[in-house]
């Protein structure tokens, strides 16, 4: 029989040695992925239901992790499809669903177009708005989706009254664009009269001094006041951050007029991300939709 040397043993022991350390090592990689499968599952989400098809247009892939609600400007009775299909189309929106979501006059666009209504009739049928756009959000955040909310002019408006009821972790992040926090009391008192108004110089109000002519313009203006009307320093105030906001306002806009050197102190005060452009209304969503977009959501 062949004589084994004692070197041969070690080499022989620290060979099996290292063997089963390997198994071990594996086993327990193995072990610990199985565990992280238990822990953080994929994610599989949902078609979306009929009753919130019902509620909204939509391009992308319904079952996507992340949710891009856009609240258009106005107030409009035709739902933002074009706005919808733009940003699909000019960002990159792969793995985003991309939405908006019908408000009350364009689920029922008649209310604009028959009688006067009345101001406490606006803010009514602007809080039904809301609610829709609550019963959207909560929907996809309920399923455990990321959702990001684009409030552009009326939209503004109506994404801080959301904020406002709803509070600021409704959805996960906001741009918010073209909007006011506290729009100067003759501006909103002159739409609710039915009357067109607009900034000079995106810093005095100018009334008109007759109201519009047909019962449409003059019920959009008081669609419009019954939100602008809104303190939203006085609403916001109890909301410790806003920095899931970033705002976006012109300097020279004429629609809503600036922000004040009160407003945009307070948004400081609450770690808003501002940005402020020296173009008018329509200028600054073309200029800084793209900034906006990577800035509050990193969407390119």
């Amino acid at each position: 029989m062949k004589r084994v040397s004692k070197k041969m043993i070690r080499i022989n022991n620290y060979c099996t040695i290292l063997y089963v350390i390997l198994i071990l090592f594996f086993a327990i990689i193995t072990f610990s992925c199985s565990n992280d499968d238990d822990v953080n599952p994929p994610v599989n989400f949902n078609d979306i239901s009929q009753e919130i098809k019902d509620l909204i247009y939509f391009n992308g892939d319904e079952k996507a992790a992340t949710v891009l609600i856009t609240v258009p400007g106005g107030p409009s009775t035709e739902l933002a499809t074009d706005l919808v299909d733009y940003f699909s189309a000019n960002f990159n929106t792969s793995g985003i669903l991309n939405v908006t979501v019908h408000q009350t006059q364009t689920l029922n666009p008649s209310i604009l177009s028959g009688d006067d209504i009345t101001l406490e009739q606006a803010v009514n049928f602007n809080a039904e708005s809301i609610e829709t756009l609550h019963q959207v959000v909560k929907y996809f955040k309920d399923e455990g989706r990321t959702v990001y909310i684009t409030g552009i002019s009326y939209g503004a408006f109506i994404t801080q009254e959301l904020i406002a009821e709803k509070g600021i972790d409704v959805a996960d992040k906001y741009l918010i664009m073209t909007g006011r926090l506290d729009i100067n009391d003759v501006f909103w008192q002159g739409l609710a009269e039915g009357k067109l108004g607009r900034f000079e110089n995106g810093v005095t109000p100018i009334i008109e001094t007759t109201p519009f002519d047909n019962a449409f313009n003059r019920n959009e203006a008081r669609l419009f006041a019954g939100l602008v009307m809104n303190r939203y320093t006085e609403r916001f105030s109890t909301i410790e951050s806003l920095s899931k906001i970033t705002y976006i306002y012109g300097e020279t806009d004429e629609a809503v007029g600036s922000l004040t050197d009160q407003e945009i102190t307070f948004l400081q005060s609450k770690n808003t991300n501002i940005i402020a452009g020296s173009g008018g209304h329509d200028d600054i969503f073309y200029d800084f939709i793209e900034q906006g977009f990577s800035e509050a959501f990193g969407i390119e």
